[in-house]
């Protein structure tokens, strides 16, 4: 935890920068998170490296719905490729490209059971982040003040 961020480093590069102080070390690692002022965790689109390779729930989008979630839009029915299996409802899930590459992340809004009887545009992720973040809001994940 460093300027109310929790970061993700090696242990020997942690050793390093406890020769730089504090006030001088602007950040270290991959940024996993902030801390807001009301102690409660935001997840960044930085840590979705580490997200996407752990994740236990995962969600791939048809290749016409990508477009759609990069901007930030929800994931409809209609454009869900496929999803793990016992997923439940307002589970934390990573997304991918039905090749397999990660896009972001988000929660479920329907489980695997839920998701095979609703209507094609009834919603079945809520978005969370996505890499499209890098270009829409490099200021705010790089903390630069444009």
């Amino acid at each position: 935890l460093h300027k109310s961020r929790i970061w993700y480093l090696p242990k020997s590069l942690a050793k390093l920068a406890s020769c730089v102080a504090k006030k001088n070390l602007m950040g270290i690692g991959m940024m996993i998170a902030k801390v807001t002022h009301n102690d409660h965790m935001r997840i960044q689109v930085t840590a979705l490296e580490l997200i996407s390779q752990y994740a236990t729930f995962k969600l791939w989008v048809k290749p016409n719905q990508e477009q759609s979630f990069m901007y930030g839009n929800n994931v409809s029915r209609a454009g869900l490729g496929r999803i793990t299996e016992d997923t439940p409802q307002y589970q934390g899930v990573a997304v991918f490209t039905m090749a397999d590459v990660p896009l972001g992340f988000g929660v479920t809004a329907q489980s695997t059971l839920q998701c095979r009887k609703c209507e094609m545009n009834t919603a079945v992720l809520f978005h969370e982040s996505d890499i499209g973040e890098y270009l829409r809001d490099e200021a705010r994940l790089t903390d630069r003040k444009s």
